[in-house]
């Protein structure tokens, strides 16, 4: 039970900070150049930083080196794998990548994509045998296949599985619908994601006539998955043998690195002590943009979400706390919000905190009731319904990712 790992996911710094201010035990990341997702890379010097910060508060860093390789890629990658900072394992999903880490960083631990697919125990053990540490399973496993795969592996041999974002229509990720239509190759981290996108059917002799794929005005969205939520089935995937929870997405804010990774830390904890789950965690879930949830492949075949493409959000995040001296706090306002709305502050490993604001004022000490300009520094007074501490619970994290939100009643 003490093993296991909660792995959260970064884009940049802010989400390195809120992953490991809110309870993560390693961050996953990527760089420019080899990870899948084009937008979400660390550069070498954000790198360095990131490692750093996370090795000073006892947090692995994962670095993901998962592209589909071409033959361009191979000389590239061998010279960038011999200058990284000392990350704890890169993450390929290519046997050629692999290679290449074997060859010229022979003492860096290598992780296995989901991006390879790998649903049986005979492809771990191969893949194991060609130095893989962990394997990152196939999101088209059920809980029952996974407990044949722990059984017939190594002790050794670590198992990560996904447990909380977006899923992929495509198998394991491998897409090419995106490079067909938009001739941007999801396997090179350039998703333009078109399975969420509406289609209906065309006759050839009527092009101008669109037809729903079933009774529906508004056409269908029949490539479009609804998210994965395991909040509440943490005692099922433990008992199949995970060993590492990771959260999707490397391309979402720091608010919702900070909400997931805490309902999650709060969930693990609950089920290593025999608790049951806090009721305030089922919410957490919910107050994050989030498709409608489902439980993936692990108790049968994934569900699909037809109705449309968008996004379900029941809060917003609206300011970091910069500082907190008695009932007063610093904030940096990110999102618009008013001195009436319903504010909560996100607590790392604790229940979210209802703020009541008596008085919000700006740089120039003047009085103001709405916070409506990005990035301005205002000072709140505000009480809750329990005493708002100083201290944060890592010695030495700024508490500038600890979030306010407004709740959308």
């Amino acid at each position: 039970m003490n093993k296991f790992e909660l792995l959260s996911p970064a884009r940049d710094m802010e989400s390195l900070r809120a992953a490991v201010l809110y309870g993560a035990d390693a961050v996953y990341l990527g760089s420019d150049g080899f990870g899948l997702r084009a937008n979400s890379g660390f550069s070498n010097n954000e790198l360095t930083e990131a490692v750093a910060y996370a090795h000073e508060h006892g947090v692995k860093i994962y670095l993901a080196c998962n592209v589909v390789a071409n033959n361009s890629d191979i000389e590239a990658f061998a010279e960038y794998i011999q200058g990284l900072p000392p990350v704890n394992a890169v993450i390929v999903s290519d046997l050629g990548m692999l290679s290449v880490v074997k060859a010229h960083a022979p003492d860096l631990d290598i992780h296995i994509s989901t991006q390879a697919g790998v649903m049986n125990y005979e492809t771990a053990n191969f893949l194991h045998k060609q130095g893989a540490k962990r394997i990152i399973l196939a999101r088209e496993l059920s809980l029952s296949e996974i407990k044949e795969i722990r059984r017939n592996t190594p002790p050794d041999l670590e198992l990560e599985a996904f447990v909380h974002g977006a899923m992929c229509v495509a198998f394991s990720g491998r897409c090419l619908l995106s490079a067909y239509l938009t001739e941007r190759d999801a396997n090179r981290g350039e998703c333009s994601q078109p399975c969420r996108w509406e289609y209906s059917l065309t006759e050839t002799t009527r092009p101008d006539e669109q037809f729903p794929i079933y009774e529906n005005q508004h056409g269908t969205y029949i490539l479009n998955s609804k998210d994965l939520c395991m909040l509440e089935h943490i005692p099922d995937l433990a008992e199949a043998g995970i060993t590492s929870f990771k959260i999707e997405g490397r391309a979402k804010t720091a608010y919702y690195t900070a909400v997931v990774t805490n309902a999650y830390r709060a969930a693990i904890e609950a089920y290593k002590s025999g608790e049951p789950l806090p009721d305030w965690v089922k919410r957490e879930a919910h107050c994050v943009s989030h498709r409608r949830y489902s439980t993936g492949f692990y108790y049968g075949a994934a569900e699909q979400y037809y109705e449309n493409s968008g996004y379900i959000r029941d809060c917003d995040f609206v300011a970091t706390v910069d500082s907190i001296h008695d009932c007063e706090l610093e904030i940096t306002v990110r999102n618009y919000f008013t001195i009436d709305d319903y504010i909560e502050m996100v607590i790392p490993g604790s229940t979210p905190e209802r703020l009541v604001i008596s008085e919000m004022r700006n740089s120039n000490g003047e009085a103001v009731t709405v916070a409506n300009h990005a990035m301005e520094k205002l000072r709140v007074s505000a009480v809750g319904d329990a005493e708002v501490q100083n201290e944060l619970p890592h010695p030495g994290v700024p508490p500038i990712n600890t979030m306010l939100r407004r709740v959308n009643k």
